[in-house]
């Protein structure tokens, strides 16, 4: 099979019913085309109008001889007939006007006007030695003209609006009937072809476009409009030739199709057996015009009857333009081509096996195509990829294909089952909308379950548990589970289908078991803490982070009691939790602040010291007791410390750690003369600590006190650098002393300078002041009498006389009403006098 085969183009079929039975009496010569019929002559001079099936609706006996030609102008409604004993009739079809006219030679051709069923326009044309043309005149008169003569009989002819275009043995002219000029001539290219065995064939794609075929050359014209200033004595149009080539056979008809040519090829070839020249089947090719060659598009070999006896004049091509149909007529055979429609290219995709491309373009054309069904077209699809071995793409299509058809998809999976190939389809199975019968999914379960432990739980974790019967799957695991108890894939599933069952305390035991990262969601999903009451230990076993905080965070559920109570065998377990409960919250569990400080000493003595510090529960002398029993010397010292015993705790730093930063850190912390005391009188043996104590203590101690203690004769390490940073500490107090001094005294002079120019400013006295003292209105209502006011920095006003008489000893005055509350910058006095 040729994969790169090209779909063909066109398809055919034969013109039988009547066509048929005409041909097997007679021969067919001619034919012409009508949208809404057609007209066949033949060799014993018979005219049959048939319709597009080829049934013959009626029948012109017009001659005893070869029908030569057949014109039908655009309405169908008249038709013109010539024969080979020179006749020449043309008649309406549907009315009793006729013309008859007998030559004395043959005539070959016949072409009425496009529009003659207009009155305007009752002309036709003839062609035997001389081109006529019959007009008809006045009184219904029929008028004759000669158009053309003296170069052979006329060969062809084809009318096409205002323009005839006719071949004789010279060549192919074309004449404008409004001005009744010629205006081209195209000569042959091959005059060595008698012209009557290879006849010329014309073929108008439009109003301005003729197509010549002639022997094995074509020709592709257009007619196009002189410009006015190259006229002169011109035709006013002119004929250009826009595409020319060869073709490899001899030309019998040719058709437009679209920007294509449709050729009809007669074709000779060299027999095998004789190898003498004979006829072959013509040939129907699609190209496509270049401006000098043609690209082959299609080519068809046609097998029609007698073909071995026919010449290239015994073939026609006639078309119709409206739908692309064309007839290739032969004497015995009429064939009708049409172009492909899509139905026909799903055909030929289904022959090719390309069922891929078939299923798409049905798709695609799926409001358009009759003969054809998308669901057959993929269910060929699956037939044939199961037959090539493809079973997992042929599952997948089955999705897109059998969509919501649940007998079609149950079809398909028994069609599966008794090939062995259950696995491919089960991941394709619909799981909502639509679901099958439980018995579909149970079957593909249990394949999986005899074969493939993973793929079965894979299959329980993605379908729904709705699908199939939850009992009956979990039995089937159950039964497994016997012959292999320790299967950690089954017992997983197992609490899988459990859970979907609502069997949650079942599920639970299953995943605690294989300690499975599941089981802290599980409880939280289903609020499973009633079940696990008695399984905390397990549980913290596991994950005692997770475990801790599921149970703080459900202290409603599980009581911190309940918690410590079984925990109580478990004491680091224990300690996790407490500790945790303690971060959280420092007095929630303060009932077991006794038990924590052994927890702490025993799993966790660097938190320790933190817990006795946050801790307000504690039992000191408890907490004590255990850490002098552990010799834990930083959390003895801070209970020393804490219950007032600084001495003793000052003496464990000191003997114990030998640590002198940590004693000055405490000195420091306590801020207590008799523990420096105390730290001079166990430090002044030791050299080392005394270094340490004169580096540190001269903010807190006066080092005159350290230094007159020392012994005489002792070597202090780094003396010298002690008493410079202890003189440098000391000038820097000094420093610090006088620069604040400096900025305090700047501060006063400022907030001095601004008080006393905010007592020398002037203090608005006007007629809504009163005394505060008779309350009435401090200014007279006789401004010219004189008058005295006193009026205080605080704003109180008074008259003169309603003040008190000042002391004779202090002759500053006070405003009565402040100086009850202190005296300060109100008290000060303006007095105004006039």
């Amino acid at each position: 099979e040729d994969e790169s085969e090209e779909e063909p183009k066109l398809k055919y079929e034969r013109l039988s019913n009547g066509v048929t039975e005409i041909l097997q009496k007679d021969a067919a010569s001619c034919m012409t085309v009508h949208e809404k019929f057609l007209a066949l002559g033949t060799h014993y001079g018979k005219v049959y109008l048939l319709d597009v099936q080829g049934n013959i609706t009626q029948k012109f006996d017009v001659s005893p001889v070869k029908i030569n030609q057949i014109s039908l102008d655009e309405s169908g409604e008249h038709m013109g007939v010539c024969s080979e004993d020179g006749k020449v009739q043309v008649f309406g079809l549907y009315s009793a006007e006729e013309f008859h006219e007998t030559f004395d030679c043959p005539i070959k051709i016949v072409a009425v006007h496009p529009h003659f069923v207009r009155s305007h326009f009752k002309q036709f044309v003839t062609g035997g030695k001389k081109l006529l043309l019959y007009e008809r005149g006045w009184m219904n008169r029929w008028k004759l003209s000669v158009l053309h003569e003296g170069e052979g009989n006329i060969r062809n002819v084809k009318w096409r609006g205002h323009l005839i275009a006719w071949a004789n043995n010279m060549g192919v002219k074309i004449l404008d009937m409004i001005s009744k000029q010629r205006i081209t001539n195209v000569p042959r290219d091959d005059i060595s072809l008698r012209p009557d065995m290879y006849p010329c064939s014309l073929c108008w794609k439009n109003n301005l476009t003729l197509i010549i075929g002639w022997g094995n050359s074509v020709k592709i014209c257009s007619v196009k409009e002189r410009h006015a200033s190259e006229m002169r004595d011109l035709p006013n149009r002119y004929v250009e030739i826009v595409f020319q080539f060869d073709t490899e056979f001899f030309i019998s008809g040719l058709a437009p199709l679209c920007d294509q040519l449709v050729i009809l090829s007669y074709v000779k070839e060299i027999s095998e057996k004789t190898e003498v020249e004979c006829c072959a089947r013509p040939r129907l090719d699609i190209v496509q015009p270049l401006p000098e060659s043609c690209e082959e598009i299609s080519s068809d070999a046609l097998t029609v009857r007698g073909f071995q006896e026919n010449e290239c004049r015994d073939y026609h091509l006639e078309y119709s333009e409206g739908e692309s149909l064309f007839y290739i007529i032969s004497p015995r055979d009429v064939v009708v081509a049409k172009e492909r429609d899509q139905d026909d290219h799903i055909d030929w995709l289904l022959e090719k096996k390309k069922y891929e491309e078939a299923l798409m373009a049905a798709e695609i054309s799926q409001k358009t195509i009759k003969k054809h069904k998308i669901l057959d077209i993929g269910l060929a699809y699956i037939n044939h990829l199961v037959e090539k071995g493809e079973y997992d793409l042929a599952a997948r299509k089955c999705q897109k294909i059998l969509g919501k058809n649940t007998e079609l998809w149950e079809f398909e999976v028994y069609k599966f089952k008794e090939i062995g190939q259950l696995k491919a389809i089960s991941r394709y199975l619909p799981r909502r909308d639509p679901v099958l019968k439980p018995l579909i999914y149970e079957m593909v379960l249990h394949v999986f379950l005899e074969s493939d432990y993973e793929g079965f739980a894979t299959l329980i974790k993605e379908w729904p548990g709705d699908l199939y019967n939850n009992t009956v799957i979990v039995q089937a695991v159950v039964d497994h589970l016997k012959k292999d108890p320790q299967n950690r894939t089954l017992l997983r599933t197992l609490a899988e289908l459990y859970t979907y069952d609502q069997r949650y305390g079942r599920a639970l035991e299953i995943y605690l078991t294989l300690r499975h990262k599941d089981v802290f969601q599980l409880i939280h999903k289903h609020n499973l803490f009633s079940s696990i009451k008695d399984k905390i230990v397990l549980l913290m076993d596991f994950d005692s982070e997770k475990a801790v905080d599921m149970l703080l965070d459900n202290e409603d559920k599980i009581s911190i009691d309940r918690v410590v109570e079984e925990l109580e065998n478990r004491p680091e377990l224990q300690h996790v939790y407490l500790h945790k409960l303690f971060k959280r919250d420092h007095h929630k569990g303060q009932r077991y602040h006794e038990k924590q400080i052994s927890l702490y000493a025993e799993y966790d003595r660097p938190n320790l010291l933190p817990f006795l510090r946050d801790s307000t529960h504690c039992p000191l002398e408890k907490a004590l007791e255990i850490c002098q029993q552990r010799n834990f010397v930083e959390e003895t010292v801070y209970l020393l410390s804490r219950m007032g015993n600084s001495r003793s705790a000052l003496k464990m730093i000191m003997e114990e750690l030998q640590d002198v930063d940590k004693a000055i850190e405490f000195a420091k912390e306590q801020d207590d003369g008799e523990l420096w005391e105390d730290l001079i009188l166990y430090s002044i043996d030791k050299p080392p600590f005394i270094t340490g104590l004169l580096n540190n203590i001269g903010t807190h101690v006066d080092p005159i006190l350290l230094i007159h203690r020392i012994k005489e004769g002792m070597e202090i390490p780094n003396l010298r650098d002690s008493l410079v940073k202890i003189l440098q500490d000391y000038n820097l107090q000094i420093l610090l002393r006088e620069g604040c001094k400096k900025i305090l005294v700047a501060d006063s002079l400022s907030l001095l300078k601004k008080m006393h120019r905010t007592q020398m400013k002037g203090v608005l006295v006007d007629e809504e002041n009163i005394c505060e003292s008779c309350l009435s209105p401090i200014l007279p209502s006789d401004a010219s009498k004189s008058f005295n006011v006193v009026v205080f920095h605080c704003r109180h006003m008074f008259h003169k006389e309603c003040l008190p008489v000042s002391n004779t000893v202090s002759p500053v005055q006070f405003c009565n009403i402040c100086s009850a509350k202190h005296r300060g910058p109100g008290s000060a006095i303006l007095e105004m006098k006039k």
